[in-house]
């Protein structure tokens, strides 16, 4: 007897459709006559999913007691007595009451399909034991039933229930998963969008990581060596030249064909530093790649082709994308090129795409070069032309029966000594001269293969030919010289050009500058240092790379800006011409520093500013709004006073209830004046100790009607760390709004939530809410939303509590209410290692 098969249904969350899903299947087997029974289905009084039980065999379920109540669980014996071909289990996860035959339901399982007996089952991501760190920082509820990844990874086949985070509140709020009475707690809580969208990449990923198991079983069962690409991932190959931005694109019209297409822009700088490529080209490139959901790579490597191959394999990409070459067509001469050269190196595995371009045959421009220098690629072909070239050429011409004559031989030996010029520089094109002559004497001046000459014409032939070539080598190495010198300012002129333009914008931070010249200049690390004065330790103002330097003396480079700055790298030595930029650079450092700082300056003259409209707003508070509740006492009082009146006991009464509330009023005004000027002067002060909601949340609803509010606080919630007085005044002042704007008749909730290491504590209304664009205006002070009336506040309420709160370092927020109105959610840390400690208590959410 073999083995059962298990197939799993894999949802995001409760309520996507697992069982639903599970049942329709078993239907559609019975209905082509297989044995199929419910061995276990929970409907949780969903009635669409009940209604799927009907039409389906169920199998006894057997009855336990615990703790003097009832419960049922799935039967194994009955099952196995039974014996279907397919048993439908619900929920794999399952923790089976104490006395059942196994801890968990994944164990009953297990003995259905060793007895032959195929299983379909359900599971929730969240669920999965690997995962349930990660759900509980993103729901900030711990899974306390769990089953173990292998498990589920062992089933034969698993499907994927998914549903979008929009849809699934959509059937919340339509009753198909929980009751009303749960509908609201549920929304705010554990089936929030990011909760639910974050549930949704988890269980995607771990589908997707599954697929990739089975390609791996399957290629290793059928030998199958060579590489198959299943998820594409694009290089693409950019060289700092205008054409960039076409490739870019092209890679991205080609990565929106396959689902999971990746991009990665790799730019391959030579290990010398500075390079012609154009610092502000290879900036909008890097903002275009980003744009289309890329990557950008700044790679180091003196042999091109082999550092984009190696970064190509090194990240395990399918294809590389390249630009048709820009050089001309003589140019060709030194070298098939870096497209030529990868599509022959990359191997079966990699696809190399040659893109068409504008620019494509109208040239590369010289590449830029420190000082004089020339590329060892180069120089080796000036020594080959300027030695061995005219060797060949004195084989050829000697071989021939009439020669061109002894002009037409200087003429050819001059050509190769200006060649030589052209590809190495002097030194070779002087060789060549030298050569040249030896040559011409030997082989072409009488008398022949003998280096003495016997008609004095031809030595003034050789006399001239040597000193041509030398001024023609000399002439053509000095413009080669200055051409390479030119194009290596125009490069430093273009970083500058672009460094200034970010800094004058201010669009470059420290960082992002110090980074720029760690990856120009090749550098393993960049520190910018400063001191208050000479006999001052140095300290540092920002850096980039790994190890950074403490002191200027350290470094293998450091410039210094001013007396006080300097900016140090580490790496290697860098010639005396780049110091020249580093000098613009350190300079631009020293210049976003100041900027940086000028900016939190800004920051303070604006709060300034803000406290200065606050005294004024205080001013116009106090010329009105205190004046209000003043005159209702003044006259109250000067109608007791006066003896033209008798005064009933009645009246008497009335008048003093009416004394009594506007002293009441003016002590909430002036409590939340002081209040708001504490906040802006800093003078607030928590004194932060371990308290219970529940201890602190009752007393600040002692001045609203008991009948207004519904308190909902567990006391199984964790302790928070507050100040108390902080924390009541800022809960009255919440409570006191969400009253003052809710309808009639109709209760203010205050409910009380864990979520992780956190407590939430949400007030809810069911008053008009209030606009996006207004959620974080009501915060401010002396602000009141929509025509509230005059003397009901001064619009300091909620901008105090904002304030206590963030004190005590938690966060106020406002969201809307389903259904209509607005929530309060208050923010506070909860204390570490006083988390409920109640095992009967159900879980805060159930599949």
């Amino acid at each position: 007897m073999g083995r059962g098969k298990l197939r799993i249904y894999l949802g995001a969350a409760p309520g996507v459709g697992k069982t639903y899903a599970m049942l329709s299947e078993a239907h559609r087997r019975v209905e082509r006559g297989t044995d199929c029974v419910v061995a276990f289905v929970e409907h949780h009084d969903r009635p669409r999913t009940e209604v799927m039980l009907h039409g389906l065999e169920q199998v006894r379920r057997r009855e336990i007691e615990h703790r003097g109540a009832a419960f049922t669980e799935m039967d194994v014996d009955a099952v196995l007595e039974r014996r279907p071909v397919v048993a439908l289990v619900d929920e794999l996860a399952h923790t089976n009451i104490p006395g059942s035959r196994n801890a968990k339901r994944w164990q009953d399982i297990e003995e259905l399909l060793q007895a032959g007996i195929d299983v379909v089952s359900t599971v929730n991501i969240q669920h999965l034991e690997s995962l349930g760190d990660v759900v509980e920082s993103i729901t900030g509820v711990r899974q306390r039933e769990t089953v173990p990844d292998e498990v589920v990874r062992r089933a034969d086949q698993i499907e994927l229930v998914d549903m979008s985070p929009q849809a699934l509140r959509r059937r919340m709020a339509h009753g198909n998963i929980y009751k009303p009475d749960k509908l609201d707690a549920a929304l705010s809580n554990y089936f929030r969008p990011g909760n639910l969208t974050a549930l949704r990449e988890l269980a995607l990923l771990w589908v997707a990581d599954r697929v990739d198991e089975y390609l791996q079983q399957y290629r290793g069962e059928h030998n199958i060596r060579s590489t198959w690409q299943a998820r594409e991932r694009i290089v693409v190959g950019l060289t700092g030249g205008p054409e960039g931005r076409t490739l870019i694109r092209r890679a991205s019209r080609m990565a929106a064909k396959g689902s999971g297409s990746e991009i990665l822009a790799v730019y391959i700088a030579r290990s010398d530093g500075l390079t012609s490529a154009s610092p502000k080209e290879l900036a909008v490139q890097r903002t275009l790649v980003e744009d289309l959901g890329g990557t950008f790579h700044h790679v180091i490597g003196d042999d091109v082709p082999n550092a984009l191959l190696e970064f190509a394999r090194g990240v395990n990409a399918s294809q590389i994308v390249l630009g048709s070459s820009r050089r001309k067509t003589w140019q060709y001469m030194f070298g098939p090129g870096v497209g030529v050269t990868v599509a022959r190196d990359s191997g079966s595995d990699l696809d190399v795409h040659i893109v068409t371009h504008d620019e494509v045959a109208k040239g590369r421009g010289l590449p830029v070069a420190r000082g004089a220098r020339l590329g060892r690629v180069r120089i080796i072909w000036g020594w080959l032309v300027g030695v061995a070239a005219p060797v060949l050429l004195s084989l050829l011409l000697t071989g021939l029966e009439n020669g061109p004559g002894l002009a037409n031989d200087v003429l050819l030996f001059l050509f190769l000594t200006v060649v030589a010029a052209l590809l190495g520089g002097l030194l070779p094109a002087l060789a060549s001269a030298a050569v040249g002559s030896l040559l011409l004497n030997y082989y072409f001046t009488p008398p022949i293969h003998n280096l003495t000459i016997s008609d004095p014409k031809n030595i003034v032939a050789i006399v001239v030919f040597f000193a041509v070539a030398v001024a023609v080598a000399s002439v053509v190495d000095l413009a080669a010289r200055r051409t390479h010198q030119a194009a290596r300012l125009r490069a430093e002129s273009e970083i500058l050009s672009f460094l200034a333009g970010n800094v004058l914008r201010g669009e470059t931070t420290l960082d992002a500058l110090l980074e720029r010249v760690r990856e120009t200049f090749a550098m393993d690390s960049v520190a910018l240092l400063e001191r208050a004065s000479d006999i001052d330790p140095w300290t540092c103002a920002g850096s980039v790379g790994p190890k950074p330097l403490g002191r200027p003396e350290d470094a293998d480079v450091d410039v210094p800006v001013g007396d006080n700055l300097a900016l140090a790298l580490s790496g290697r030595v860098l010639p005396a011409e780049d110091r020249r930029v580093l000098a613009a650079f350190a300079a631009q450092a020293a210049v976003v520093l100041d900027r940086q700082r000028l900016v939190g300056q800004a920051e303070e003259a604006r709060r300034s500013s803000e406290g200065n409209r606050i005294r004024t707003a205080l001013l116009a508070a106090v010329s009105h709004d205190l004046r209000t509740p003043l005159a209702s006492i003044k006259a109250a009082v000067t109608s007791l006073r006066s003896d033209d009146v008798a005064w009933s006991d009645e009246d008497e009464a009335e008048l003093l209830a009416s004394i009594e509330e506007g002293a009441d009023r003016l002590d909430a005004l002036v409590g939340n004046l002081l209040d708001m000027s504490r906040l802006q002067t800093g003078t607030v002060t928590p004194l932060i100790r371990e308290t219970d909601l529940d201890e602190v949340v009752p007393m600040a609803l002692v001045g609203v009607p008991a009948e207004s509010v519904y308190l909902d606080i567990p006391e199984s919630l964790p302790m928070v760390a507050v100040d108390r007085g902080l924390l009541e005044r800022a809960v009255a002042n919440i409570v006191e709004n969400a009253v003052k704007y809710s309808p009639d008749a109709t209760p203010v909730s205050v409910a009380a939530s864990a979520l992780g290491a956190r407590v939430e504590l949400r007030v809810t209304d069911r008053g008009p809410g209030v606009p996006d664009d207004g959620k974080e205006r009501i915060f401010e002070a002396f602000q009141r939303y929509g025509d509230a009336p005059r003397g009901s506040g001064v619009g300091l309420g909620l901008a105090v509590a904002r304030g206590f709160v963030e004190s005590m370092g938690g966060t106020l927020t406002a969201e809307d209410t389903p259904g209509g109105g607005m929530t309060m959610v208050l923010t506070l840390k909860a204390v570490a290692g006083h988390a409920p400690a109640r095992p009967d208590l159900p879980a805060q959410v159930t599949s």
